[in-house]
């Protein structure tokens, strides 16, 4: 299975390529698509009839969801910082107890 950081690094190439807004984005997100299906639906250009995807992806949210956008909208980027600082977060919490124990243990040994 794909990491959290590799599939938002999908998503931002997607976003990229389909000129999409971070709102749109997380709509995208919410409604279950992948990053590669919305290649099949995004409209060419050769089609006339489809709406264009940005379009297509706000009506489906409205249709699914029954508001315009999401409540909170966090961009591509501030989620990856959100994650890496979670990360390192819980990174330290592990040292800290990994500490503790050591420590312990250091005091256990000496008491013997």
């Amino acid at each position: 299975m794909a990491s959290r950081r590799a599939i938002i690094e999908e998503w931002m190439v997607a976003q990229k390529r389909h000129h999409l807004s971070d709102v749109q984005v997380q709509m995208a997100r919410e409604l279950g698509f992948k990053p590669d299906s919305l290649r099949k639906i995004d409209n060419h250009k050769q089609e006339p009839w489809k709406t264009p995807l940005p379009q297509h992806i706000e009506n489906l949210y409205l249709k699914r969801f029954k508001r315009e956008q999401p409540e909170v909208v966090k961009s591509l980027k501030q989620q990856l910082q959100e994650d890496a600082a979670k990360r390192a977060a819980k990174k330290k919490a592990k040292d800290t107890r990994r500490k503790a124990a050591q420590e312990q243990d250091d005091q256990s040994l000496n008491a013997e």
